[in-house]
């Protein structure tokens, strides 16, 4: 059935569609409440079938490359709404614009049924009663736990009230000692208010933890002093700076966007009992140019797809966008109580929204990694990528003669290494083949999670690209892959005749750049770090495998046991798991009754 035949034959119930172009590849995932009337919309019919003329110049473009599509029917718009989102972010289509904001925003909480409540940190609501909420806090919620801790007097940790007995806590003046002395609600209560204040009034926090670092400095602790200056930082970093204060209760989640031709920021500020209390912000690249309706969309979508969260505020946005409606009633359903996405035009409301525009702004004029634009440019060319590689993941696997196998997932982002979203493996693969098909398949089964990348970098040769190419291509993934290898000579990688030659493997072509090239060098630094991620996670893992051997050696085991066993069960913590009978069928039960006596 070619594609018009389908668009004519499309229900009229809500579900999604997919557009592919003419190699199968994935364009654009979209939701509709009704599939016939939406997917319609895009095309003329006569006197051929081609793009509608009230599109815009970028949905246009896709259309014209649309030689296909599939839909999936569901039970509403809120359902499609669910599954478009999940889809975009698992599949991440060349039209749709992707957000790689997979944070869950924690919360510090105090839970005052208790009879000396204390302060921890979450990130879902806690079922329990008189449960008060202070967040969302994109950075710094531990450090500010940590300095309540330091200056004032309260229960420092969960199990000090069961031990009844004085610990060094209160030795060291940072606990009342309510486990075993006489601690009156009131005198308790007053070290809460405190601490209440300086979770709400960073200013005052902030301040107090300078007059200690002072004091560290003046007495030569430098490295003290070192340590609550980069707390203060991390504490100050996810504040905007504002005079705004509503002198009441409020609370409001905001959201607002910004762009450029080729990127767009979205800011989130956070108001809660009428003061600012946080905000983040995250840069969005614009591959196949800007729709404010559907970033919109993502945003909202993103923020809260994590569940319901712990507490629940009216959300203002800087502009009306395409489905708010839907996106308010699939939170209504999330929330239990009504969502109210609200556009502010007048009054303290719309003053917040103009801040949050102000900021965004900044963001974008001082965004540091703008510089980055022309090699990505030149790079997306070279090796005819569909996206520019703003965000890159790089692959290596390490092992010693198939010992301490692990697998490492290095990320390059905006011309810097995110190193919170890197990934270490622990693999049971024996060869390098299988070692980089189970790597590369456990992160595609983590795309759901972790939204997939604009491209990936394989440490190998063309068998490994293939591989990875075969295994997102199974999954249903477009995703520019591409391989660096050394040069052989004699069955030898070059690097052993004294000077490395790389050679980039595509999916259609190879290339061997000069020394020179600068984009040479810019795939070798990402799969350089790549491999320095491997072996410093493999020495680790080595480690941690000689103390267990050597704990078996000592124990009667040789060496050549302790191999075999490996061999079957891949590791020490799987071998710990194992009952007698499953290690007896590999070893003889005398040493089976040995390893399990030792791991009891």
């Amino acid at each position: 059935m070619n594609l018009e035949e389908t668009i004519k034959q499309l229900p009229q119930g809500a579900g999604i569609y997919q557009y592919f172009d003419e190699n199968g590849h994935l364009l654009y995932i979209g939701k509709a409440k009704s599939l016939a009337k939406r997917v319609k919309s895009y095309f003329n019919f006569t006197p051929e079938l081609k793009p509608n003329s009230n599109l815009s110049g970028r949905i246009t473009k896709m259309i014209s490359e649309t030689h296909a599509m599939n839909y999936i029917v569901v039970n509403s718009e809120n359902d499609a709404l669910i599954l478009e989102n999940s889809l975009i972010k698992q599949l991440s289509p060349k039209y749709n614009i992707l957000l790689r904001d997979d944070k869950t925003y924690p919360y510090i909480y105090i839970d005052n049924s208790q009879e000396y409540p204390r302060f921890e940190i979450t990130r879902k609501i806690i079922k329990s009663p008189n449960i008060k909420y202070y967040g969302p806090y994109s950075v710094g919620a531990r450090d500010i736990l940590d300095s309540i801790y330091e200056i004032c007097r309260l229960v420092q940790k969960k199990g000090s009230l069961k031990s009844k007995k004085l610990c060094l806590y209160y030795q060291i003046g940072k606990c009342l000692g309510p486990c075993e002395l006489k601690v009156s609600k009131e005198a308790y209560k007053k070290e809460l208010d405190t601490a209440k204040e300086l979770i709400q009034n960073k200013k005052t926090l902030i301040k107090k933890l300078e007059e200690k670092m002072l004091f560290y400095a003046q007495n030569l602790r430098f490295e003290e002093a070192g340590e609550i200056r980069d707390r203060c930082e991390r504490i100050g970093r996810s504040e905007i700076k504002s005079e705004i204060d509503f002198a009441s209760d409020e609370n409001y989640d905001i959201f607002v966007v910004q762009n450029t031709p080729s990127r767009a920021v979205v800011v989130r500020i956070f108001m809660r009992e009428g003061k600012i209390i946080s905000s983040s912000h995250d840069y969005i690249q614009l591959h196949e140019g800007y729709d404010e309706d559907e970033v919109y969309q993502r945003v909202v979508m993103e923020f809260y797809s994590n569940g319901k969260p712990p507490i629940i505020a009216p959300i203002l946005v800087a502009s009306d966008f395409e489905g708010r409606d839907t996106i308010e009633n699939y939170l209504t359903t999330l929330f239990e109580k009504k969502a109210h996405i609200k556009i502010p035009k007048t009054g303290n409301k719309k003053r917040l929204i103009d801040l949050a525009l102000i900021n965004a702004l900044e963001l974008l004029k001082k965004d540091k990694n703008q510089n980055s634009t022309e090699i990505f440019s030149e790079i997306q060319e070279l090796f005819s990528l569909q996206k520019t590689p703003n965000r890159v993941e790089i692959f290596d696997n390490s092992h010693m003669s198939g010992v301490a196998t692990v697998g490492a997932m290095a990320v390059y982002e905006n011309g810097t290494f995110d190193k919170k979203s890197y990934r270490i493996y622990h693999l049971d693969a024996r060869d390098e083949y299988s070692q980089m098909r189970e790597t590369l398949t456990r992160r595609v089964e983590s795309f759901s999670k972790n939204s997939p990348p604009d491209l990936w970098i394989i440490d190998g040769g063309s068998t490994l690209l293939n591989l990875a190419l075969e295994i997102l291509e199974s999954n249903g993934i477009f995703l520019d892959v591409i391989a660096i290898s050394k040069e052989k000579i004699d069955a030898k990688a070059h690097r052993a005749k004294g000077k490395a030659k790389d050679i980039i493997h595509t999916k259609d072509e190879i290339f061997k750049l000069q020394e020179s090239d600068k984009r040479l060098h810019w795939v070798q630094k990402l799969r350089d770090e790549a491999h320095r991620c491997a072996i410093g996670f493999h020495k680790k893992t080595k480690l941690k495998l000689d103390q267990e051997s050597k704990l078996l050696t000592l124990k009667g085991i040789s060496q050549a046991k302790i191999i075999k066993l490996l061999k079957h069960f891949g590791t020490f913590d799987a071998l710990k798991k194992s009952s007698v009978e499953e290690i007896s069928s590999i070893l003889n039960l005398k040493d089976a009754n040995i390893i399990k006596n030792i791991y009891i």
